[in-house]
C-alpha cells in the first residue's frame, strides 16, 4: 500500500544495483561453488548456503534466514554470508538479531549497505539524539543512501533540539528529481513537531497545493495540524474536498465522523523517533515497486522497529507479504493492527480476504458478514464477500451478497461498475444469461471503456453466436486498452476463431501464448486454430501442452479426444445483431 503517488525514483537501475549490492535476492547472481560432499542438503555449509539462496530468490525470507544463519554459524568469518543473513533478519523483522550482525559487519566493512542506518536507529531507539545526530552525519551518501541520509540527519537534529538545522538538512533532496514533495512534507512535520506553527503551515500548504488531487496521507496530516490549531472548519473543507473525489474512502469517512462528534486528534508525530519512522515509511512506500520491493520491505521493517504500533507501516509490510505470496505472514501483520486504529477496518477486510486464500473460506465468509452487519451502510464487505463466494463457485450465494451491496449504494455511479460486472459474471456462471447480460450492459453503461467488461460481454455474445459484429469490436477495443493482458488477447483470438477467421485467430492466440505461456485454455485454443489452418503437428503439440498445464477436469477429455481424432471444420456462425 503506497500512500505516495506511484513513480520511478531518479534511477531504477541505480536502485536495482543497490539491491544487488545489499545482497538481496538476485535472480542472476552467479552460483557459488558446491563443496564435494555426500552429506544431505542443510548439513553442510554449501548445502545451507544454496538452500538459503534459493529461498531468497523465492522471497521465503524465514527459511532463507534459517539456512544462511546455519551456514554463517559454520563459517562465521564469511562477510558475504553475514551481509545476506543480516538483511534477511531485517526483512523478517528480527531486528535484535540483525543488530548483533550489524556490529560484526561494521567492524570489517563500516559502509556495508543498510548496516550504518541500522546502527544509527539503535541509537535513535534509545533516545540519545545528541549521539544520533553526530552519527547520522557519517551515513553513506551513495545510491539509495543519498535519499536516506538527509532524512535521518534532519530528524536526529530535530531530536537534539536543532530544528532549523534539521529542516536545512532536507535541502539536499532538492537535487533529486521528484523528491520535492517528500522534502517539504518532512519540513512540515519537523516544524510542527518543534512548535514552529507558521513554518509548519506554510510547508503543509505547499505540499497540499502542489497537486490537484492530494492523497490521503497529505490531507490527513494537514487537516490534523489545522484541527490542533483550532481551525476545524478549514480542516473540514479539505476533508470534504477529498471525500468528493474519493467518496468510498473509509478513512475520510471516519475522520469526518470524529470531527462531527467534536473529537480532537492527537498529533501524528510526538517524538523525533516517530518522525524518523515516518521518513522510513515514506521511503518504503516509494520503493514499493516490482524492481525494489525487497528494499521496501527492509525500510518498512526498520520503521516498525522504531515504532511498532505504526499502522501505515504495518499495512505496507503486510501488502508486500501479500505481493510475495506470503499470505500467512500478511495475515499475522494485519491482525496485529490495533482494533482502535482507524486503519483497522482496512486491515480486517484484507485479513478476511487472506483467510479465503489460505483455505479458511468459512472464516473468511464469517468475517465479511460480521463487518457487513457492523456497518450496514457500507457496500464494501458485501462486495468482497460476493467475490470470495464467486471464486469458490458458490454463485447463488455470491449473487445474494452482490444484491445486498447494491441495495446499499443508492443511485449507481460510474465507480459502481464493478458491482454490476461481478454480479453479471456470477449470474452468467449460474446459467441465468438474461439477467447476466443486463448486469454486464449496465456495467458497460457506467464505465464504457472498461476492458474487463468489454471483454466479458463481447466474449459471451460470441460464445452464444449473437451480436457478433458488435462483440468483435468490443473485444478489439479491450485489447487496445490492455494489449498485454493475455486473457483479453486470447478472447480476441477465440472470437476470430468462432467467426471462422482462423488465420487471424492463430495470430492473436500466438500473442496470447507469449503473454500467458502456461495457461491450458489458451494453449488449447491455439491448438484448435492451428488445426483449422492445416498445421496439425503444431496443433497436437499445443493440445499436449494444454494437458501438461493442468486444465479444469471438464476440459481434459475433450482435449484428449482432439489428440486422438483431430477436429472437424466448425460451422461458420451467422452474423447476428
Amino acid at each position: 500500500m503506497s500512500l505516495w503517488p506511484p513513480r520511478r525514483l531518479a534511477s531504477v537501475a541505480l536502485l536495482v544495483a543497490t539491491l544487488t549490492a545489499c545482497g538481496l535476492p538476485d535472480q542472476h547472481a552467479d552460483a557459488q561453488p558446491v563443496a564435494s560432499s555426500a552429506a544431505p542438503l542443510g548439513k553442510t555449509v554449501s548445502g545451507n548456503y544454496l538452500a538459503g539462496r534459493y529461498a531468497q530468490q523465492t522471497h521465503d525470507y524465514g527459511r532463507a534466514a534459517e539456512y544462511l544463519g546455519r551456514a554463517l554459524t559454520a563459517d562465521p568469518d564469511n562477510l558475504d554470508l553475514a551481509r545476506r543473513t543480516f538483511l534477511l533478519r531485517v526483512s523478517e523483522g528480527r531486528i535484535a538479531e540483525a543488530m548483533e550482525l550489524a556490529h560484526r559487519i561494521a567492524a570489517v566493512d563500516p559502509n556495508s549497505p543498510v548496516v550504518p542506518l541500522t546502527l544509527l536507529l539503535e541509537v535513535v531507539a534509545k533516545g540519545d539524539f545528541k549521539a544520533a545526530a553526530a552519527q547520522a552525519l557519517s551515513l553513506p551518501k551513495e545510491g539509495i543512501q543519498r535519499f536516506v541520509s538527509p532524512l535521518m540527519i534532519a530528524w536526529t537534529d530535530a531530536g537534539a533540539g536543532q530544528l532549523d538545522e534539521g529542516i536545512a538538512a532536507l535541502n539536499v533532496l532538492d537535487a533529486a528529481r521528484g523528491f520535492g514533495t517528500l522534502k517539504d512534507f518532512h519540513a512540515a512535520l519537523i516544524a510542527d513537531f518543534g512548535g514552529k506553527t507558521v513554518a509548519a503551515e506554510a510547508s503543509y500548504r505547499k505540499v497540499h497545493d502542489a497537486t490537484a488531487h492530494p492523497n490521503w496521507r497529505i490531507v490527513d496530516m494537514f487537516g490534523n495540524f489545522l484541527e490542533r490549531q483550532g481551525r476545524a472548519d478549514e480542516a473540514r473543507r479539505i476533508y470534504e474536498r477529498f471525500r468528493s473525489e474519493n467518496p468510498d474512502h473509509d478513512l475520510v469517512r471516519t475522520t469526518l465522523a470524529r470531527l462531527a462528534a467534536g473529537g480532537k486528534p492527537a498529533a501524528r508525530v510526538t517524538t523525533a523517533k516517530d518522525g524518523a519512522a515516518e521518513a522510513l515509511f515514506d521511503l518504503a512506500s516509494l520503493l514499493n515497486q516490482r524492481e525494489t520491493i525487497d528494499l521496501a520491505l527492509v525500510y518498512g521493517r526498520l520503521a516498525l522497529f522504531l515504532r511498532p504500533d505504526f499502522p501505515l507501516a504495518q499495512l505496507l509490510v503486510a501488502d508486500i507479504a501479500e505481493a510475495q505470496r506470503h499470505d500467512s505472514e500478511a495475515l499475522a501483520v494485519y491482525q496485529a493492527i490495533d482494533v482502535k486504529s482507524p486503519f483497522s477496518w482496512t486491515a480486517r477486510l484484507r485479513a478476511a480476504s487472506i483467510l479465503d486464500s489460505i483455505g479458511q473460506t468459512d472464516a473468511s465468509v464469517a468475517g465479511f458478514k460480521a463487518m457487513a452487519a457492523e456497518r450496514p451502510d457500507q457496500a464494501e464487505p458485501l462486495l468482497a464477500l460476493g467475490n470470495v463466494l464467486r471464486g469458490r463457485e458458490r454463485f447463488k450465494e455470491a449473487i445474494t451478497a452482490y444484491d445486498g451491496a447494491l441495495q446499499r449504494i443508492g443511485d449507481p455511479q460510474s465507480r459502481h461498475w464493478t458491482l454490476f460486472y461481478s454480479r453479471g459474471v456470477a449470474r452468467e456462471r449460474s446459467g441465468d444469461w438474461k439477467e447476466a447480460e443486463a448486469d454486464l450492459e449496465q456495467a458497460l453503461h457506467l464505465q464504457p471503456e472498461q476492458p474487463s467488461v468489454l471483454n466479458y460481454l463481447g466474449y459471451s455474445w460470441i460464445d452464444r453466436g449473437v451480436k457478433l459484429d458488435a462483440a468483435l469490436k468490443m473485444i478489439a477495443r479491450a485489447v487496445q486498452l490492455r494489449p498485454n493482458d493475455g486473457y483479453i488477447v486470447d478472447s480476441l483470438g477465440w472470437a476470430y476463431y468462432r467467426l471462422g477467421d482462423f488465420p487471424n485467430a492463430a495470430t492473436y492466440l500466438e500473442r496470447a501464448i507469449e503473454l500467458k505461456p502456461e495457461d491450458p485454455t489458451i494453449n488449447d485454443h491455439l491448438g484448435d486454430a492451428y488445426w483449422q489452418t492445416g498445421r496439425q503437428v503444431e496443433a497436437r503439440f499445443q493440445w499436449n501442452r494444454a494437458l501438461q498445464f493442468q486444465p479444469e477436469a471438464d476440459q481434459v477429455k475433450p482435449i484428449e479426444a482432439k489428440l486422438d481424432r483431430g477436429l472437424e471444420a466448425p460451422a461458420k456462425p451467422a452474423r447476428g445483431g
